[in-house]
């Protein structure tokens, strides 16, 4: 038997589902501690991201032609940020020889990640992802307070210059092993900026998912 269900009822249930959904999908955590990763065996979000010249590239199609090891990272800006980068240079080698590419994302726009390029040698691929739409799909996305944000101005950090967009978003550091069929099977992320996986664990990790 059907249950027939008044209809403003059930428009109340249909905008309340819309309004949930809505919300859980635009809700960004105020702190790197409250990110929630994409998990091992889930599928990468199907985003669009811009290359060093502005070009769009789709991360999906990026991932499906080889194993891809995918980095988050605050901004060419970051100190901590760009040692982790160069210590991911020294083991990028390794890295192609057991078939993975890199690719690194940040908020940073096309051109800040030229300028990246120019102060760290690097021989991998840098994205941009300037709206946050890896970050936020990924699951590491999270807004930096006004108070941060106004005192790395006064160090000569522009956030907003850098992206190009004032959301203010950031990523927690992480780095995902994912497969050509877009599957995570590993993945590492941790809200303290100030500490990055070990080369090692990455290369362990990578040649048990190869």
């Amino acid at each position: 038997m059907k249950i027939k269900l008044p209809s403003q009822l059930l428009l109340l249930t249909i905008l309340s589902l819309l309004l949930s959904s809505s919300s859980i999908a635009q809700t960004i955590p105020d702190s790197p501690t409250k990110v929630n990763p994409i998990l091992i065996n889930s599928t990468i979000p199907d985003v669009s991201l811009k290359n060093i010249d502005g070009e769009d590239v789709n991360l999906r199609e990026l991932a499906a032609q080889q194993p891809t090891m995918i980095v988050f990272y605050r901004g060419g800006w970051c100190p901590y940020c760009t040692r982790h980068m160069g210590e991911l240079q020294q083991i990028e080698e390794e890295i192609v020889e057991m078939g993975y590419q890199i690719l690194a994302i940040s908020v940073d726009r096309p051109e800040a990640l030229k300028k990246t390029l120019t102060d760290v040698e690097l021989t991998y691929t840098l994205l941009s992802d300037s709206p946050a739409d890896a970050l936020k799909g990924f699951g590491v996305a999270y807004t930096l307070d006004s108070q941060t944000v106004e005192r790395y101005k006064a160090y000569g950090i522009d956030l907003e210059k850098d992206s190009g967009y004032d959301h203010h978003i950031l990523p927690a550091p992480a780095v995902f092993l994912i497969d050509t069929e877009g599957t995570v099977k590993f993945q590492y992320v941790n809200p303290d900026h100030r500490e990055r996986i070990n080369g090692d664990i990455l290369l362990a990790a990578a040649n048990a998912f190869k």
